[in-house]
């Protein structure tokens, strides 16, 4: 089974199940939906909300997509709407694919447990997804993150028609929100297909950084270490927001890692303004949606979290000499995610700069990447092996090539073999480090022996020395990694 965008199909099964009504708020975008899902979900959740959301694609299970609280549902919940959604399929001969299923059972998931709001990720562009069949009447509003390139063969080749499609998820009558974009042609199309539509545009209010302010944020925390025995992670990042709808400036942190996530926040908190204050969408939000907003909604920003999008991990290597690592993990799938990957990346050395015991870092990439002209591995990784200086730092650079797990019904979803991916970053970068999985054969155990060679090198009689290990370049790669992590969580011997 192929990608085989159309509404045609959902829209025939679904009306063979019960009606879908939770109220809904619908996120389209190249990169950043996911991470603006979640700071959405946490704020509702803060305050008082049973919150439903649907991610993709999974990370360790497919259940891992739907979320009730910020947990994934459960197996029951789970097996009994599905069996539901398949019955239906099969019963009425409409052959959905795995993941317009998917859609359809998170829908009846969050329509069973009659949740207060739903948060849905599109899956891929906007007009033709799966997501996008959900009735007017269940949508309180739509938004749109960062536009780039990536999925070309369906979505088109530039960012204006790609901009386009994910804009195509807009309602009549319903605020349209469009965050902060790169290419300022993406806000021309969007406003026209929003007007077209007759859905009501809104621009995002950009949030401000500011400055560590110890009476509002509290004591500045140590400085950073990658150390795994002492880690100290970044700080978070102290913002400034301002809105008609807060009676005074919101100052909040945030902990998502990397600058872009305050782009991210902008779009949810005018997205939490809109809300509050948009008529179509105030009269349906829970009684006091308002009040419980304004009290809780610091909270509910600190307490985001994304996995797999710039996320610290603790692992220990089996090695010759097992020791504790850090690692890093990011779903860097494309060139833009990658170009912030890398610029987080030289934050950290920065930072490091500022740690006066740090001499040298040890940086290791364990790259996997996923088969999807016509994006090539160059694209996606010419970003990462840009130079980088430091003041103090002598940074010494190894890469590691793998493939990963297929992921649970997308048997079409195949790796770039780990010997294409070496032969870019032999040309990209020289005197790097290098070791490259088989192309052929088994998966299994690729990103283990790479986590081994990436620390065999040891730490031991150096002072100075600071090591991190990147796991990037896809999340089906990123699932790996958890999937380790969980088992060595169970079995920590």
């Amino acid at each position: 089974m192929s990608v085989k965008l159309s509404l045609e199909r959902i829209r025939l099964l679904a009306a063979h199940l019960p009606p879908y009504s939770r109220p809904t708020v619908h996120v389209a975008g190249t990169n950043g939906k996911g991470s603006v899902t979640c700071i959405l979900s946490s704020i509702f959740l803060a305050s008082g909300l049973t919150v439903g959301r649907f991610n993709s694609p999974h990370l360790v299970s497919v259940q891992d997509s739907i979320l009730i609280n910020d947990q994934s549902v459960s197996l029951k919940e789970y097996s009994i709407s599905r069996a539901a959604v398949e019955s239906a399929d099969q019963a009425h001969g409409t052959e959905v694919s795995s993941f317009e299923m998917l859609t359809l059972v998170a829908l009846q998931v969050f329509e069973k447990l009659r949740v207060d709001i739903v948060v849905i990720e599109v899956g891929m562009g906007g007009r033709l997804d799966a997501t996008n069949y959900i009735p007017d009447e269940s949508i309180l509003l739509s938004a749109l993150t960062t536009v780039d390139l990536d999925h070309q063969s369906f979505l088109g080749n530039t960012v204006e028609l790609i901009a386009k499609e994910k804009a195509s998820i807009a309602r009549k009558n319903k605020p349209f929100v469009l965050g902060i974009q790169k290419y300022a042609a993406v806000e021309n199309v969007v406003r026209s297909v929003v007007e077209q539509t007759g859905a009501h545009f809104i621009a995002t209010h950009p949030a401000q950084r500011r400055a560590w302010d110890d009476t509002i944020d509290g004591p500045l925390p140590p400085t950073f270490s990658l150390d795994a025995e002492s880690f100290r992670p970044p700080p978070a990042q102290p913002i400034i927001f301002t809105s008609s709808a807060f009676p005074n400036s919101l100052p909040a942190l945030l902990y998502l890692n990397g600058s872009h996530q305050v782009e991210n926040l902008s779009l949810v908190l005018t997205v939490i303004s809109t809300l509050m204050t948009h008529p179509s969408c105030a009269s349906r939000m829970p009684s006091g949606f308002s009040e419980r907003v304004l009290e809780n909604i610091k909270t509910g920003i600190k307490k985001a979290t994304w996995r797999g999008r710039l996320s610290f991990h603790h692992l220990t290597a089996s090695s010759s000499n097992p020791r504790a690592i850090t690692v890093l993990v990011d779903g860097a799938h494309n060139h833009a995610s990658s170009e912030t990957l890398a610029s987080y990346v030289s934050n950290l050395v920065t930072m490091l700069d500022g740690n006066p015991k740090a001499r040298i870092l040890r940086l290791t990439y364990i790259l996997g990447l996923s088969h999807s002209p016509p994006k090539t591995p160059k694209d996606t990784l010419s970003p990462l092996f840009a130079s980088r200086s430091s003041k103090q730092l002598s940074i010494r650079t190894k890469v590691a090539a793998v493939r990963f797990t297929s992921p649970e019904g997308m048997p079409w979803v195949k790796s770039v073999p780990p010997s294409e991916i070496a032969a870019v970053v032999r040309e990209s970068v020289s005197g790097v480090g290098l070791w490259v999985a088989s192309d052929e054969g088994k998966i299994q155990g690729q990103l283990e022996s790479a986590l081994k060679w990436a620390t065999a090198e040891g730490t031991e009689g150096e002072d100075g020395v600071q090591e991190l290990v990147i796991v990037a370049g896809s999340l089906y790669l990123v699932a790996d990694f958890y999937r380790l992590l969980a088992m060595q969580e169970v079995n920590p011997s």
